[in-house]
């Protein structure tokens, strides 16, 4: 007796010290620790490692023990699982469980500038690190079970509301008190591109949202070091969650991108929530080191029973929708350090079905648990608790059937050592092919001993029956001519006997006799290979799967159209390589330029050659947003930082001969965003796109839109109003720049004591543009129309000492082209647009001609992705109206834009040493009859008009194929989806920001 009290006395004062908390204790302690003991089962310790009949002990919540040889306390309860699985239960680290959402905020017309948010506060109420998952965390053991019957034990939980969103909490599924339930309270800062339910108009773009973010970093480490004379409590939550994992949800692979020049800039590892499409640029995605959490809501095959709605659905869909599933595999086989979450799933009871579908797609067993286990206790850094069953970890368990990746299912959910029983195993199997005493057939269906349907055949009618078993008792109930039957039986050895009640509740004898076992259904064969087509760059229509080369070519005979002294030249050749063109002149001899080197020789006899067309002011391939309009001036913002290397009109503009365009921000404020100049090398990344070292331009903008004239009778808030507010604006801000570069340069001169007792000035993105600008290191690409304001903003550029680059648009450009030749302005212009609205009134067709007439520079752009298409027939209106020379003409979308953007050294005619962006065309470029037969961009053959209708086959073919993959999932019985009208915006310059009315009203 003495040596019981002992044990008890020392089992209380282990698990007294085991379960200290903060909490007093009302009453009689609750000091016991259930010991539990899990013997004879196949144990998978970790995604490396596992035993067979092994024995799983825990005590409490933790593991006491893993072992191959039972060691059974005499304490323990016992729980013999021959024949099944234990798994370590999973983790998901992207959820907003047990916290509340942000709440709804009713959109007004009325526009607010200023954040709402009060108590110090950073001023843009999307950016808020001081949230606390924690402060908000609640259990909901409703929301608990979903995750349960999924197999998770723990989740990473945070408010899913704005860019900067706070702490996360770590926390387990278990039904306690949030005290127990909290594994750690701030485990990690959460990020994305999406405002959330700020109404604040900036953001408005995705471009606004980056440079939002960046801004942020340079103002929290300025504010870090103790520069600021302010409180922002914004900005000390920031700083104090760096220390954290680092999670960044992103819209679509290509954000994946913007937010790593972030990463690299700052010096941040960025664990990247995607969006399930990275197989579609996974080189380039594994380059960034980014570790990945990815849904696995593979989409549905399309409902194309309807030809009209199987017409309207994109190629690029059809693609995902069969190729998504192998995203996992291709992640892993790409070194991708990845983890799988149920968030994005309809039902997370299917989260284990998507897993098995991406193993079927190639995913290696192993590899998919790691990605639920120890990937992300490993991205949170808890390993030493979580992911594994370990001596000493937390007792997060479940108990399955069988092979949890084959058929195996989950029988129950074991978190912090407390059971949540998933699904009740009959006791007795009742499946198989009965004779009932009426002589009818009963067939009782299932798997795995789990009863999932019954049939009753009477006379060759089969009537549906429904069945409820509890240990040896099985329920029935079935219909038949609208009689309902009710049948309590009970399971014996080869039969089953009962009672049958029927509708009138007549009771009689029941019984029915098994007269064979039904063999289990035969699964699909887990390793039968699927075949799946080819990722297409970009994976959409006109897509290629192999990048153009880049060939020695020679092109004979051609209509050259230099741009330069030799004019137009007949039966000429012309040679290129490595992207260059290398010799120019009638009957070149190839030995002499090539060494007998391998050579394509193209017969462009009959045909016109001429360089690439360069569009100065273009609004493709931009992503959410050509406007950041939601302040005076926006200079921080850069559309290089948003470009959509995916966008078609890329392919349609190659088609008619467009090899390089500016994309420029549009015209909602005076000083507007930073371009973008991008060659058109189609199927390429955003960056890949950019063109090499050019100079850096921007837009600003005159006339209505900035003044919002048409923005409707609300925006009567943001300065200016009028167009003399607009002179203002330009003053002002680069008086502000000045003084802001004069504090720099005073900073920067202090010795380094002086600096250590100094406040350092703070770093601003749209200063740091305006300064360049100042300092001839970034120009102006002007909207413009009225006379008097295009001479108003020239007089500022000459007060502040830099000359305006130019005027695009320019309408008016006739009326001032003296004044702007002296001034030393360009101008980008329309051929023939007018009259659209008032401040056009003015314009004429002659335009062009009287500007280069005048010696002003002169380009013809598009500012529209469909006449882009034509931009060789907009030059030919130079001709038409005012006679402009056709050499002179063809300048103004070749080498005049290319003068334009400081970038005729490598573009814009055909001379040795130039870029091999050249086209062929059938006609005179001019003629309304000419078609581009060939369009190379750095000498890679990115439109070839005879590929082009090989192409537009393998897309019917690809089509064709996909439809009737889809047609046969649904001829099975698999689920689909409806068809839904595809949008893409095309842009113009006064496009409304796209995401302005993203809340509801």
């Amino acid at each position: 007796m003495k040596h019981f009290f002992q044990m008890i006395f020392f089992l209380m004062v282990c698990n007294t010290l085991h379960a200290q908390n903060t909490f007093p204790i009302n009453g009689v302690a609750q000091t016991y620790e259930e010991t539990h003991v899990f013997k004879n089962a196949t144990i998978v310790i970790s995604p490396q490692e596992s035993i067979t009949n092994g024995t799983l002990t825990i005590r409490g919540d933790k593991i006491v023990s893993v072992s191959s040889e039972p060691n059974i306390p005499s304490e323990a309860i016992v729980h013999d699982l021959e024949g099944k699985y234990i798994y370590p239960s999973f983790i998901d680290l992207q959820s907003e469980y047990g916290v509340k959402s942000a709440p709804k905020i009713k959109w007004s017309p009325r526009p607010q500038y200023k954040s709402k948010i009060k108590h110090a506060a950073g001023w843009n109420q999307a950016i808020h690190p001081e949230i606390n998952a924690n402060s908000l965390f609640a259990n909901d053991d409703e929301e608990a079970k979903k995750f349960r019957e999924a197999g998770f034990g723990v989740v990473l939980t945070h408010q899913r509301n704005g860019i900067a969103r706070g702490s996360g909490t770590l926390v387990t599924l278990a039904n306690q008190t949030e005290n127990l339930s909290i594994l750690k309270g701030k485990a990690s800062a959460h990020y994305s591109l999406d405002k959330g339910n700020s109404l604040q108009k900036y953001p408005s773009s995705l471009m606004g949202t980056l440079a939002l973010i960046e801004q942020t970093y340079l103002d929290a480490e300025w504010y870090d070091q103790g520069n600021a004379n302010e409180y922002n409590r914004s900005l000390v939550a920031w700083n104090e969650l760096q220390e954290l994992p680092q999670f960044f949800e992103v819209k679509d692979k290509l954000d994946i991108f913007r937010i790593n020049r972030i990463a690299n800039e700052y010096e941040i590892d960025y664990i990247v929530i995607g969006n399930g499409d990275e197989y579609q640029r996974i080189d380039a995605i594994s380059a960034t080191n980014f570790s990945c959490i990815i849904p696995l809501n593979f989409p549905e095959a399309y409902d194309v029973s309807n030809p009209r709605e199987a017409q309207m659905l994109s190629l690029k869909k059809m693609k995902h929708w069969e190729l998504a599933p192998s995203n996992p595999s291709q992640l892993f086989k790409h070194n991708v350090f990845t983890a799988f979450t149920a968030d994005k799933l309809k039902k997370k009871n299917t989260f284990i079905s998507q897993v098995r579908k991406a193993i079927k797609y190639g995913l290696n067993e192993r590899d998919a648990l790691a990605a639920m286990t120890t990937n992300p206790a490993e991205m949170v850094n808890m390993g030493h608790l979580l992911g594994t069953l370990e001596n000493g970890k937390l007792a997060n368990f479940l108990i399955c059937s069988g092979p949890i990746f084959q058929d195996g299912r989950i029988l129950s959910n074991w978190i912090q050592g407390q059971e949540y029983v998933i699904e009740e195993v009959p006791s007795i199997d009742a499946r198989g092919k009965y004779i009932t005493i009426e002589n009818d057939t009963l067939i009782i269906k299932g798997s795995s001993a789990q009863i999932i349907n019954g049939t009753l055949i009477r006379d060759t009618i089969e009537v549906s029956v429904q069945l409820q078993q509890e240990g040896p008792h099985l329920q029935l109930k079935y219909k038949y001519e609208e009689t309902i039957q009710r049948i309590n039986s009970l399971i014996s050895r080869d039969s089953l006997i009962g009672t049958s009640t029927s509708a009138s509740g007549d009771v009689s004898v029941w019984l029915a006799h098994r007269v064979e076992d039904l063999e289990e259904k035969q699964k699909e064969d887990e390793h039968a290979e699927i075949q799946i087509g080819d990722v297409w760059y970009p994976n959409m229509a006109y897509g290629w799967t192999k990048k153009p080369p880049q060939d020695n070519i020679i092109f004979r005979n051609a209509t050259v159209w230099t741009n330069e002294n030799q004019g137009i030249m007949t039966e000429t050749d012309v040679a290129i390589s490595n992207g260059k063109i290398i010799a120019i002149g009638s009957k070149l001899d190839t030995n002499d330029i090539f060494k007998n080197q391998t050579l394509k020789v193209i017969d462009a006899s009959g045909m016109h050659l001429t360089s690439g067309i360069v569009d100065e002011h273009s609004h493709i391939a931009i992503s959410r947003g050509v406007n950041e309009g939601t302040q005076a001036s926006s200079a921080e913002v850069s559309i290089a930082n948003v470009i959509n290397s995916d966008d078609i009109n890329i392919y349609r503009q190659l088609s008619g001969g467009v090899t390089t365009a500016q994309l420029l921000h549009g015209s909602a404020n005076p000083i507007g965003g930073q371009s973008g100049i991008i060659k058109f090398r189609w199927g390429s990344l955003p960056d890949d796109m950019k063109f090499e070292n050019a100079d850096g331009f921007i837009k600003f903008a005159l006339g209505e839109n900035v003044k919002q004239s048409n923005w409707g009778d609300y925006e009567r808030i943001r300065f200016p109003q009028t167009r003399m507010g607009v002179e203002q604006v330009f003053y002002d801000h680069f008086l502000r720049a000045k003084a802001y570069e004069t504090k720099w340069n005073s900073y920067n001169n202090l010795s380094l004591s002086e600096k250590r007792k100094t406040k350092a000035p703070r770093e601003d993105l749209e200063m740091n543009a305006l300064l360049e600008i100042l300092n001839k290191e970034r120009f102006i690409s002007c909207h413009s129309y009225v006379q008097s304001e295009i001479n108003m903003l020239m007089h500022v550029a000459d007060s502040m000492g830099f000359t305006l680059n130019t005027f695009t648009h320019i309408l008016e450009g006739y009326k001032v082209a003296d004044k702007m030749k002296e001034h030393g302005a360009g101008a980008s212009t329309f051929s023939d647009w007018w009259a659209y609205k008032f401040e056009v009134n003015d314009a004429i067709p002659y335009n062009a001609s009287i500007l280069d007439e005048m010696g002003v520079l002169t380009a013809i752009n598009s500012d529209d992705a469909e006449m882009a298409r034509r931009l060789n027939q907009e030059a030919a209106k130079a001709v038409k109206y005012g006679g402009v020379s056709q050499e002179n003409a063809w300048k103004m979308v070749t080498l005049n834009p290319a003068k334009l953007l400081h970038l005729d050294h490598r573009i814009g005619s055909i001379k040795i040493g130039k870029d091999a962006d050249l086209v062929i065309w059938t006609n005179n470029p001019l003629s309304v009859y000419a078609k581009v037969q060939q369009t190379y961009v750095d000498g890679r053959c990115y439109f070839d008009s005879n590929t082009d209708q090989v192409l537009r086959q393998n897309i019917k073919q690809e089509r064709s194929r996909l439809i009737q993959k889809m047609l046969d999932e649904k001829a099975d019985g698999k689920p689909t989806q409806k068809v839904k009208k595809e949008y893409h915006i095309l842009y113009h310059c006064d496009t409304l920001d796209e995401n302005e009315h993203n809340h509801e009203h």
